[in-house]
């Protein structure tokens, strides 16, 4: 018997009901919207993780553990990372 579609935004709405999940998700959420910009310009130039590695002058590994949230960058690397994509870095406090 082939088990119902369930889709993300389905399960991820169900996690958020739990306050220490939902807490979690907030304190993450300027990580991932700093990787979702990331991706998006990355493929909006049409650049591979090697192409963007080489403009950053780091290697594609680097590269891919940032876009996968398995590294804490520095404010130096993500400047190189801007640039790399035709970019300025700013950071502000909300």
């Amino acid at each position: 018997m082939k088990e119902p579609f369930v889709s993300w935004e389905e399960i991820k709405k169900d996690l958020l009901k739990d306050p220490e999940f939902a807490k979690e998700v907030k304190l993450l959420e300027p990580e991932y919207e700093m990787i979702r910009q990331i991706i998006k310009t990355r493929i909006e130039l049409n650049l591979s993780q090697k192409e963007l590695a080489n403009r950053v002058g780091t290697r594609q590994s680097n590269i891919s553990r940032l876009e996968g949230g398995n590294y804490n960058p520095s404010i130096q690397f993500l400047k190189k990372v801007a640039h790399g994509l035709g970019k300025e870095l700013h950071i502000s406090f909300k």
